[in-house]
């Protein structure tokens, strides 16, 4: 019965990725403007983050729709196919769970915020 299961949610999931990643690219609403000295310093801010991420994952998604429209160019990294990317998550953040967050401070630190609203509301203060 379990084998069933798990068969019919990779189906599930087979099926579902591809509208899900097509209605994201439907959906993702336009960036705000900026002069180009004002964008060149939120792009030199983006510098110190990195979105870890699953590609069809609906946090993930509603996460990068809002990066998009804040205009970020976030380094996104996938920790579903990147094993690389998955250890670091792991071994960083403590735990691997998506959407989360890299933040490298200016003084060396790093935080790891999970959560799309959180990740969200941190974005929204920090550039918008």
């Amino acid at each position: 019965m379990r084998i069933l299961i798990r068969y019919f949610f990779r189906g599930l999931r087979v099926v579902l990725a591809p509208i899900m990643l097509i209605s994201e690219k439907l959906s993702t609403p336009q960036a705000v403007k900026r002069s180009p000295e004002e964008q060149a310093k939120v792009d030199e801010a983006c510098n110190s983050l990195a979105l870890y991420q699953f590609r069809t994952c609906p946090f993930c998604i509603k996460v990068r729709k809002e990066m998009a429209r804040l205009g970020l160019t976030i380094e996104k990294r996938d920790a579903q196919l990147d094993p690389d990317h998955k250890k670091a998550l792991q071994e960083g953040g403590g735990r691997v769970k998506v959407p989360c967050l890299k933040i490298a401070h200016d003084d060396g630190r790093e935080e790891w915020l999970y959560e799309s609203d959180e990740i969200n509301r941190w974005l929204h203060q920090r550039f918008a």
